[in-house]
């Protein structure tokens, strides 16, 4: 009986938060995803791999509706989270992007807000106050390991705090929202090693509660936090398996190529 699954990506042995089927995506004319099928593992770490032009960010963006914002962009096939396309209809993308919540390369707090205020801004920015504010910024800062270092800092600019600090808060202004998925878009690339190793660390305790996307271009990175890996290719998914495999015994040359810095 078929498994459902292209030759690239073997059957799930965990239970699936989310899966892409057959998803292509464009910009105007310029199709940068090519009918792309991946399970995303509940609370597990995904990691996408491949050179750049790849398609990662692209793919990144797919998941929580986030593509379609671009100029003529446009997707086709489907996105399913839990079984439910988050493309139908009848589906509210701002709704699919509070459960799916994102962490950009560039950390991004809002500079005129405190350290508080940026963890409460996108409750806010959904209309979803709370009289527990003061607990929320507690758990979403602790959350981010960043709560011992700037809980006497609130109502300072989050924009004084460290470039590695910065990106914690704005994954504490995500985790604020109770997403039920973190999608992270080279949230290390411009991170000193010091910083990349709480993040790193940081990610390990996240999918204990979380399901985790992460787009690196570090195969040392995919290597350490993901549990299964995608590598993806001028758009085309060439190979997704347990990271382990991945990384040990690839079945595409490609795929091989590319982990042991012969390209890309």
């Amino acid at each position: 009986m078929s498994s459902g699954y292209p030759d690239s990506v073997p059957p799930q042995k965990m239970p699936e938060k989310m899966r892409t089927e057959g998803l292509s995506a464009w910009y105007g004319a310029l199709r940068v995803l090519n009918d792309v099928t991946v399970p995303i593992a509940q609370n597990a770490v995904t990691a996408i791999i491949g050179p750049s032009g790849a398609g990662k960010s692209t793919f990144i963006r797919c998941l929580n509706r986030m593509h379609e914002i671009a100029e003529d962009a446009r997707t086709e096939g489907s996105v399913l989270l839990e079984g439910k396309n988050v493309y139908d209809a009848s589906v509210d993308p701002g709704t699919i992007r509070r459960r799916i919540g994102s962490l950009v390369q560039r950390p991004n707090p809002f500079p005129t807000m405190s350290v508080r205020d940026n963890v409460l801004a996108g409750l806010r920015l959904n209309g979803l106050h709370t009289s527990a504010n003061d607990a929320v910024v507690e758990r979403a800062l602790q959350q981010a390991a960043l709560w011992d270092e700037v809980k006497d800092k609130l109502d300072s600019p989050g924009s004084k705090l460290a470039r590695g600090q910065q990106q914690r808060l704005c994954l504490a202004r995500c985790l604020a929202l109770e997403p039920d998925v973190l999608l992270m878009d080279e949230p290390c690339s411009l991170l000193d090693p010091v910083a990349t190793t709480t993040l790193e660390e940081l990610i390990h305790e996240l999918k204990n509660q979380y399901t985790v996307v992460i787009a690196t271009h570090s195969v040392q990175q995919a290597a350490r936090v993901g549990d299964f890996t995608a590598f993806l290719y001028e758009g085309e998914l060439v190979e997704y398996n347990e990271a382990n495999v991945i990384f040990t015994r690839p079945r595409d040359r490609r795929t091989e190529d590319y982990i042991t810095g012969r390209f890309g």
